[in-house]
C-alpha cells in the first residue's frame, strides 16, 4: 500500500489505531487487488459501467477459445464506436481485468476479471426470479461446503434473511388484517421452494461435517427457523378461517366487506372519484379559530342565555322479565363434515370432503379444514377437531387441480390423511 493511500486511509479510524492491525479490516486488505478490480468495473457512471460489463462477459463467454486479437474485438463488437470501443479496453487492461500478450499480440481475461464475472453471473441467476435471494444464499453455502470452503459469512446471510421473513409473517398474523396475511402466504408460497433447496443442503452439511462451532450453531438455528417458517403456513390458514367466520355480509347475495375492499383496491384514482360523485359532503373547517377560545366562548353563551335550562334525567328501570338465550345453532355443513370424515379408513382428497351443494358452502368447508388437529378451539368446533386426520397439501406444485362441479373451478391440491397411516424415518 503506497503512503498517500495508507495516510487517507488512516483518517477513518481513530488516533493511535493502525488500520491493518483491526481484525474486521483484515480480510478486505488482504484481498485488495480484487476488490481494486471491482472498484474499477464498477466505478463511474451507469452507462459507462453496463458497457464495460457487455464487452468482459462476451470476452469471458468464449470458452473454447479464451484469447481475442484485436480484429477479433473489432468484429464481434461492431455495435459500439470504435473510440469508445478503444477507450473500454484500455480501462480494463489498466485495472488488469483484461490481459495483453504483447508476444503473441492478443488480449485475455484476467484471474481476477474471471472471478468477477463468475460471482456476476451467479448473482443474475438468481436475479430474474422473485423472492430468489434464499436460493442465492443456499448456492454459496452449498458451493462453498463442496469444495470445502465454506464461510460462516455465507450461513449467517441466510439466517439473517429467514429471521426477517420471519418477523414479517409474525407482523402480519399480529396484524389481524385480511390482505396483510394473504400477502404473506403468498409469499411463503413463493419462498418454499427455496426453503426446501436450503433443506437439502443442510442435510449434505450435517453428513459432511462442519469446520467449525460457530458453523454448527449457524446452521442448526437455519434449521429451526426454517421449520417455524414452514409451520406458519397453518397459521395462515386458521387466522384467515377466523376472519372468515367474522367477515360482514353487504347483501343477500353473499358479498361480504373483504370482497368489497378487493374490488375497491383495484379500481383507478378517476374510477374512484367518479363513485364519490355527489356521495361525500364536504366539510370546511374552521381553522383559524383556536380550540380553546371556541370552547370559552360556547360555555359563556350557554351560560349567558341559557340560564335556566333544563337536565333530562333516565327514567328508573321498570321491571322485566328475565329470559334465556336461544342456543346457537352451528351450520349444518359443520355436523356434515364430521360424519363425513369420522373413521375415514384412506387418504381423500381435499376436493371430495369440500366441494358440493355450491360455492358457499364449498368455501364453508374448505375454511373447517384449518381446525383440524387444534386443540384451543371453540366447542362447536371440538368434533372436528379432535378427528384423527391431519391435512397434507402438495405446496410443490403451484398448479390448481381442475374441480369443475358445483359451482367451483379449481382448487389447491391435498388430501385428508389418517395419522395411523403417517409413517416417520428413524435417524
Amino acid at each position: 500500500m503506497s503512503e498517500h493511500n495508507s495516510n487517507s486511509l488512516a483518517e477513518f479510524f481513530a488516533p493511535g489505531i493502525d488500520p491493518q492491525d483491526v481484525e474486521q479490516f483484515f480480510p478486505l486488505h488482504k484481498a485488495k487487488p480484487l476488490i481494486g478490480a471491482m472498484i474499477a468495473l464498477f466505478r463511474g457512471g451507469d452507462e459507462e459501467v453496463l458497457v464495460r460489463l457487455v464487452v468482459l462477459r462476451e470476452i469471458g463467454l468464449r470458452a473454447d477459445a479464451p484469447d481475442w486479437s484485436p480484429r477479433e474485438l473489432e468484429t464481434h463488437f461492431a455495435y459500439f464506436a470504435s473510440s469508445k470501443l478503444n477507450t473500454v479496453l484500455g480501462r480494463l487492461r489498466e485495472h488488469e481485468l483484461l490481459l495483453w500478450d504483447a508476444e503473441r499480440r492478443v488480449y485475455r481475461l484476467s484471474t481476477a476479471g474471471r472471478m468477477v464475472l463468475a460471482a456476476l453471473s451467479n448473482l443474475l441467476s438468481f436475479s430474474a426470479e422473485a423472492d430468489s435471494e434464499l436460493g442465492f444464499y443456499a448456492a454459496q453455502v452449498a458451493a462453498g461446503s463442496a469444495v470445502g470452503m465454506l464461510s460462516p459469512e455465507a450461513l449467517a446471510h441466510l439466517l439473517a434473511r429467514l429471521t426477517e421473513l420471519e418477523d414479517s409473517f409474525a407482523q402480519a398474523v399480529a396484524s389481524g388484517s385480511e390482505f396483510r396475511l394473504r400477502a404473506a402466504q403468498s409469499q411463503l408460497q413463493s419462498v418454499w421452494k427455496w426453503m426446501e433447496k436450503g433443506n437439502e443442503v443442510l442435510k449434505n452439511l450435517g453428513a459432511s461435517g462442519l469446520a467449525d462451532d460457530a458453523s454448527w450453531r449457524l446452521a442448526q438455528e437455519i434449521g429451526s427457523r426454517q421449520s417455524r417458517i414452514m409451520r406458519m403456513s397453518s397459521v395462515f390458514q386458521r387466522e384467515l378461517a377466523a376472519i372468515a367466520r367474522q367477515q360482514v355480509h353487504l347483501s343477500q347475495g353473499g358479498l361480504t366487506s373483504s370482497e368489497l375492499a378487493i374490488w375497491l383496491k383495484e379500481r383507478t384514482v378517476d374510477e374512484l372519484v367518479a363513485l364519490s360523485d355527489q356521495q361525500l359532503a364536504v366539510v370546511p373547517e374552521t381553522t383559524f379559530v383556536l380550540p380553546d377560545v371556541m370552547l370559552d366562548n360556547t360555555e359563556e353563551f350557554i351560560e349567558r342565555e341559557q340560564p335556566t335550562r333544563r337536565v333530562s334525567t333516565l327514567p328508573p328501570p321498570a321491571a322485566v322479565e328475565h329470559t334465556q338465550d336461544m342456543p346457537h345453532e352451528p351450520p349444518p355443513q359443520l355436523a356434515a363434515l364430521v360424519r363425513l370424515l369420522d373413521g375415514l379408513p384412506q387418504a381423500m382428497a381435499v376436493t371430495d370432503a369440500v366441494v358440493g351443494d355450491n360455492f358457499s358452502a364449498a368455501s364453508y368447508r374448505m375454511s373447517l379444514l384449518a381446525f383440524v388437529g387444534e386443540q384451543n378451539v371453540d366447542p362447536e368446533l371440538a368434533p372436528l377437531a379432535a378427528l384423527p386426520l391431519t391435512v397434507r397439501w402438495d405446496h410443490g406444485s403451484n398448479a390448481l387441480t381442475p374441480v369443475n362441479r358445483h359451482e367451483v373451478a379449481a382448487m389447491s391440491a391435498g388430501e385428508l390423511v389418517p395419522l395411523q397411516e403417517k409413517t416417520y424415518e428413524a435417524g
